[in-house]
């Protein structure tokens, strides 16, 4: 029992899935709901294209950043140039009077001046190298963005393109489905397989018309009217019968005509008979 039962239900669930499967097919290949389902893929696309574009925004950004971090590097760089130029300048100002002045190699290493002077040139020797290095890391790190901005841009053409087709896909799917809907309607119709409401209306139209005349002759015979109209147009005919004849008459034709509505063995027949 409770076996049958079970059974029962899976059964009635197939059958509602299956309607609902027919019913979704139904609407699915609904012109207005394709219509729709392809806007929603578009309005996703779209959606889609704008992250990308934020994303390769964020990109420009930081390369225009390291740019301008590169152009003040490169003034930093420039300045640590003239700075360190101008050490050595000073500090060879300064060994050339330690020299003038008697001064021996060790002592001149000793001198205060000259040591600043070394101090100063070394640190913007440094300075310059680092900066240096990071102009370089720098400009590569540009290059490379760069080269995944131009990458990224040509993604993003190809997605509005694809955008673009989808639209035109699109609005030939819904074209097509209407085309095929109205081709398969009239070949059905044409094949006798479709309902066809207006067919059906105009063949109880057309059975109306049928019994309507039906009961109209039953009608009149039963009324004896067909009788009667037999009857006057007997009437007329003779009565036009008679006016014709009457007026041949009247014009010399009546002799003919009778002649001529004789049998052939009466005219021109010779009499016979004995004399007395």
């Amino acid at each position: 029992m409770f076996k049958a039962i079970t059974r029962w239900f899976k059964a009635v669930g197939y059958l509602l899935t299956g309607q609902i499967d027919s019913a979704r097919k139904v609407i699915d290949t609904n012109p207005h709901v394709i219509k729709a389902k392809y806007d929603e893929i578009v309005r996703d696309k779209i959606s889609r294209i704008h992250q990308y574009k934020q994303a390769v925004a964020g990109l420009i950004a930081q390369e225009e950043k390291k740019i301008a971090k590169v152009k003040t590097l490169s003034e930093d760089v420039a300045n640590l140039e003239r700075l360190k130029a101008g050490a050595l300048a000073k500090a060879k100002q300064t060994v050339e009077s330690l020299k003038n002045s008697g001064k021996t190699q060790e002592q001149i290493h000793a001198d205060e001046d000259y040591k600043r002077c070394l101090a100063a040139f070394n640190d913007f020797s440094s300075t310059l190298a680092e900066k240096q290095d990071r102009i370089t890391e720098l400009e590569q790190d540009i290059a490379d963005y760069r080269k995944n901005i131009s990458d990224h841009k040509v993604q993003l053409q190809q997605l509005l393109r694809d955008v673009e087709k989808v639209k035109s896909e699109a609005a030939d799917t819904v074209a097509d489905v209407i085309t095929s809907k109205q081709e398969k309607e009239l070949a059905e119709t044409l094949a006798g397989i479709a309902q066809d409401g207006t067919a059906e209306e105009l063949q109880n139209l057309r059975d109306m018309r049928q019994e309507l005349k039906a009961e109209a002759k039953v009608t009149r015979e039963l009324a004896g009217t067909d009788t009667k109209a037999q009857e006057a147009e007997f009437l007329e005919y003779a009565r036009q019968s008679q006016s014709t004849s009457e007026f041949d008459a009247l014009i010399g034709l009546a002799s003919e005509t009778e002649e001529k509505s004789k049998p052939s063995g009466e005219t021109g027949k010779k009499d016979t008979s004995l004399p007395e």
